[in-house]
């Protein structure tokens, strides 16, 4: 019966994670360092470190001492490694020992864009935590010393060079950075609220199901949140192969609820309920003990999914509960009697066992204080031996391995992953074939454009430039205040009015200076904050000054751009920079198609739910126009559609319609290419899809 309503759960999961969009989320050192390893373990001239091959099998293993110091004196013929039994044979050997970065003598390079994750996360000297902030299953203010607690963590246990993302059960994947910028992933920490048994819906998805019974909204958290983190740890597993760490911040779970919370509606607790006021209600029930036994069952199997993609992904699971010492499950409002109370405080608390155990992870629950189970995870990270074999088992079969490692040295506890996933024979297809080419420089150019760093903070810019008047050209000047990051309380006085501007020729004389706006004012297409303004300027070096201003004329902050304006009057075909212009409705899209000075966007990131268009002038050396097309490209610069294109009312402007909708979260391209008696001319604009 549990697993029949399960599908109804998981037809509005799918609802949930297609239609919900993400929340949103320098370094310092860490106060005390883990305490150092003795030397390394050096591997035999002739012996490999790395070795690759479909049947190779890299395990990491954690050695600790009866103190839980970790042992870094062992050889490669301490170990013993069996799978299914068959003993194997450790053909590579290391020891990893990492720091975060803190004896680096070099800064670590900073993560902007997709690429900066995936090169730098799969790094053996990088190491990748992730914490999912698991709202649903979260009271509030457990929450509230929770995030204090880890925000605390991310400042004094990690290192420069270690990366961490953040989670939320709503949040796709796509929209996750694993980021080296622990400032602001604490700073979306602080904004961490917990809504365990809060029905009061937040978005439109929540709605839809706010008036089912209790019982069934939990269900279905249960399968968002179980989901979500199933998504992450894939996600973790793409970007690294060795060992990674995953904080889960949860309560627990349990697929039941006690008779005093079965409420038929969720919206309106206790309303048609008659066992809420009897807090011995379900005691000494021969049905609830059934109803439990079947709900337990229906939950070891949605952990059973969880822990094996952790362990097929070299994930392990440290399950926090934030609850500290707690005697009950339940608060006295919600008019439970004890012996209940207890018994689903255990239940939950042993789900968050479960997933610890199985994945080679460790569960914090019971304290107060979880500084020292917080600790115990960069040690873990920090300290392990990393060992490879060539299975003599099939490839391919498709199978879960089991893996044992034993040590020959008494008296040390032994940790590692329980077994992998072999490949399939698709997979096996895939992992030999050869490399993809990489992508045209091009192709690299315009994703950086993507998250192009700008030295001022409370505003993003853009610049762009088309043909003017006596052999000039255009600059065209669009800035945007920059959306707060949530929790940053420091930047509420910092609102952007306007911004002054200088432009200095070669020679060092000013070519154009003003306000823009002259007075605050938001566009007249869209009513957002920001402004734009168009100057002509001979084909050259330019220098822009770019000073920020709130309504008082206080400086906020201030940057120099420095860019060589191109000559749109050469010989030959020739495009302007494009322009991509964001509207939130249809109406809003029409009036903004229909103004020829409209706004464009000053950034590169958009929603599924925006319509988007793009403007770009194209310049023949005829008097026939310049046939313009244009193309959807993946971020390798592989062609995904034709995109229409239509000629403006501006005349040498055409005009390309981009539908987001059907496109997942990532990173995307826009090929135009302009095709005329002087040739062909092509531009590549980036962007990115949040959510």
């Amino acid at each position: 019966m549990g697993r029949l309503r399960r599908v109804t759960v998981v037809s509005l999961l799918m609802a949930l994670m297609l239609g919900v969009q993400p929340r949103g989320q320098q370094p310092s050192p860490p106060a005390q360092p883990p305490a150092p390893l003795p030397d390394q373990a050096t591997p035999a001239p002739d012996q490999p470190i790395f070795r690759a091959g479909i049947n190779f099998v890299r395990v990491d293993v954690i050695v600790t001492d009866k103190n839980g110091n970790p042992v870094g004196d062992l050889t490669p013929e301490d170990f013993e490694i069996s799978e299914q039994g068959r003993p194997q044979v450790v053909e590579t050997f290391k020891l990893i020992s990492l720091d975060g970065g803190l004896m680096a003598t070099t800064p670590p390079r900073q993560i902007r864009t997709d690429l900066d994750e995936e090169s730098e996360a799969s790094r053996d000297d990088v190491r990748l935590f992730a914490i999912f902030l698991d709202d649903y299953h979260v009271r509030l203010e457990s929450s509230l010393s929770a995030r204090e607690q880890l925000g605390r963590f991310i400042e004094t246990q990690l290192g420069p060079s270690d990366m961490v993302g953040v989670m939320y059960p709503l949040q796709p994947t796509a929209a996750v950075r694993m980021t080296r910028n622990h400032d602001a992933v604490i700073k979306g920490i602080q904004q961490f609220r917990g809504r365990k048994y809060d029905y009061t819906p937040l978005n439109e998805i929540e709605e839809r199901y706010a008036y089912y019974p209790t019982e069934t909204v939990e269900r279905i958290r249960n399968e968002v949140s179980l989901s979500a983190l199933k998504g992450l740890i894939t996600h973790m597993g793409g970007l690294k192969e060795g060992r990674k760490a995953l904080i889960l911040v949860s309560e627990g779970y349990s697929n039941m609820l006690p008779p005093q919370m079965r409420d038929p509606m969720a919206a309106l607790p206790g309303v048609g309920n008659p066992a809420s006021r009897d807090p011995n209600a379900g005691v000494d029930s021969l049905i609830e003990d059934r109803a439990a036994f079947s709900a337990n069952n229906d939950m070891e199997l949605d952990l059973r999914e969880v822990y094996d993609a952790a362990n097929r992904n070299n994930t392990a699971i440290y399950a926090v509960d934030p609850r500290g010492l707690s005697t009950g499950e339940f608060g006295i409002a919600q008019n439970i009697g004890p012996r209940t109370d207890r018994a689903y405080l255990s239940s939950t608390m042993e789900t968050l066992r479960t997933l610890a155990l199985e994945t080679d992870g460790r569960a914090i629950v019971n304290r107060n204080d979880l500084t020292a189970g917080m600790k115990q995870i960069v040690r873990d990270s920090s300290a392990y031996y990393l060992l490879g074999y060539n299975s003599t088992f099939t490839a391919t079969d498709g199978k879960f391995h089991e893996i044992k490692v034993r040590v020959k040295r008494p008296g040390v506890q032994v940790r590692a992953r329980k077994g992998y996933w072999a490949f399939t024979a698709e997979d096996a297809a895939k992992a030999l074939a050869p490399p993809r080419p990489e992508p045209p420089k091009a192709v690299d150019a315009a994703l950086a454009s993507i998250s192009a760093p700008s030295r001022a903070h409370v505003v993003r810019t853009w610049i762009g430039t088309e043909r003017g008047a006596g052999g000039k050209t255009k600059v065209n000047f669009v800035w945007e205040p920059v959306a707060r990051t949530p929790g940053d309380t420091a930047r509420n006085s910092e609102v952007p009015a306007t911004v002054s501007l200088t432009a200095i020729g070669p020679d060092g004389g000013p070519l154009f200076r003003g306000q823009v706006p002259e007075r605050p004012a938001a566009s007249p297409s869209t009513g957002l904050p920001g402004a734009q303004v168009s100057f002509e300027v001979p084909p050259g070096k330019l220098q822009l000054r770019v000073s920020v201003e709130d309504a008082a004329a206080e400086v906020l902050d201030s940057e120099v751009r420095e860019i060589v304006v191109p000559d749109l009057t050469s010989p030959g075909t020739m495009l302007g920079t494009p322009e991509l212009f964001r509207a939130r409705t249809n109406p809003e899209l029409r009036q903004m198609k229909a103004d020829l000075q409209a706004r464009p966007s000053a950034g590169r990131e958009f929603r599924r739910t925006d319509r988007v268009f793009v403007r770009v002038p194209a310049y023949a050396a005829g008097t026939a126009p310049a046939t313009v097309t244009a193309k959807l490209l993946n971020r390798t610069g592989q062609s995904i559609a034709d995109l229409p294109v239509t000629r403006s009312a501006a005349g040498d402007v055409s005009e390309i319609d981009l539908v987001l909708a059907s496109l997942p979260p990532g990173e995307y391209l826009v090929e135009i290419a302009a095709t005329a008696d002087g040739g062909e001319a092509k531009e590549l604009v980036g962007f990115r899809i949040t959510g």
